[in-house]
């Protein structure tokens, strides 16, 4: 077993000859060290992914003291000028290895599929990419374990984000290129500034293992780290064979001191993955899902099916089919239901009179650590958890 999947482990435990593609353009934009980002391209078509409007627990503006300093603007370099290949291998600049047990952010849309390594994003947060035309930001904040990708658009135009250095509620805090606008990463929402409740509009993804999703992907393509690759400040680059956040992720400690509000129902590192509908926040602790197999459960009215794969990716699926709510099981590394299997990783069936169809994703947002779920979702149940009065949750 390899560290990366062995820290996986842990958290559980603690819980109980390549060519070069999908950059940004023939030439992407790249800041220097004194400059803003260039405007992005016009995308193609970008009708089907307009914002929403704030309608969450939390009063905005997020006042000003309630923001933590974390580091100076662009400290964390934003990568702007994202490569792609289908490995690192044949990159003299690359002084880093990508194993199959390395965990990455994997997005599938429009036909493509990419995969973004948690040894990059752990140093940079923010890849401002285009998926043919279509601008999309993938971010990943290494307090909150939480990955979230959108369409990269700011009052409805292109933008670039940004690491402001700030952090709220232990979360990574965004800046857009157009306004300035400070955004909550996990919120997904202008929490300051000319666009404060202006919601991003979200699109799937999970944190798997390289080997994972290669094998359920096997034309993807990977972020190759800087220098090849270029940032909001150059073409920075990090040691991207060491984890700057590997004792903190094995530690009860959160963000950088100032969360002082933690729920102490499950120790703050438990990976979990969470559904909220209908009013309803569920969150489903990896060791609790690995302990039933496979989860068939309704929060508020939505019937999800919640499964984790031998490497520890927690996904969380709707579980209708041709819009009747069906019973999964598990036999082995696939889903059985409605007589057909169903990939754990992908949702996708196998064979079967389903043959080709995927399942929707319950959750919006990766799974992240139980202490960022619960801050955002003050009102959260747990899954396997007992409740005050004795009950299951």
């Amino acid at each position: 077993m390899d560290s990366t999947t062995n820290r996986r482990r842990v958290l559980a435990a603690l819980g109980a000859g390549v060519a070069l593609s999908g950059c940004l353009g023939s030439d992407p934009p790249v800041a220097d060290d004194d400059a803003g980002v260039d405007d992005a391209s016009e995308p193609a078509d970008t009708s089907d992914s307009t914002a929403g409007e704030y309608s969450g627990p939390f009063e905005l503006p997020v006042p000003e003291d309630e923001l933590r300093r974390g580091a100076s603007k662009d400290a964390i370099p934003a990568i702007t000028a994202p490569v792609f290949a289908a490995d690192w291998s044949g990159f003299d600049e690359v002084d880093a290895t990508l194993d199959d047990g390395d965990e990455v952010v994997g997005v599938e849309l429009d036909g493509v599929a990419r995969a973004y390594p948690l040894a990059v994003l752990n140093w940079h947060e923010i890849v401002n990419d285009d998926f043919d035309g279509r601008p999309v930001v993938v971010t990943y904040c290494p307090l909150c374990g939480s990955a979230v990708v959108a369409d990269r658009l700011a009052g409805g135009e292109p933008t670039y984000f940004g690491v402001s250095g700030l952090l709220w509620m232990s979360d990574l805090v965004m800046y857009d290129d157009r306004t300035n606008s400070l955004w909550s990463q996990v919120l997904a929402t202008a929490i300051r500034g000319e666009l404060t409740g202006e919601t991003l509009s979200l699109l799937p993804s999970t944190i798997s293992t390289w080997g994972e999703w290669r094998a359920a992907h096997p034309e993807t393509e990977v972020l190759v780290p800087p220098p090849v690759s270029g940032t909001i400040r150059g073409r920075q680059t990090r040691r991207y064979d060491v984890n700057p956040y590997a004792s903190y992720q094995q530690s009860s400690a959160i963000g950088i001191g100032f969360n002082d509000a933690a729920d102490d129902r499950l120790h703050p590192k438990t990976s979990v993955v969470g559904v909220a509908a209908d009013g309803v926040a569920r969150a489903y602790p990896l060791d609790a899902v690995e302990r039933a197999g496979v989860v068939n459960d309704t929060v508020g009215g939505l019937p999800v099916v919640v499964a984790a794969s031998a490497e520890g990716t927690l996904v969380a699926y709707v579980r209708r089919v041709d819009g009747d709510s069906v019973e999964f099981e598990r036999d082995g590394p696939v889903l059985v239901a409605a007589g057909s299997r169903w990939t754990l990783l992908t949702g996708r069936a196998l064979d079967g009179p389903h043959e080709g169809s995927v399942l929707t994703r319950a959750n919006d947002r990766s799974p992240m650590f139980w202490f960022a779920w619960a801050d955002f979702n003050p009102e959260t149940e747990i899954y396997g958890v007992k409740s005050a009065t004795g009950e299951e949750e």
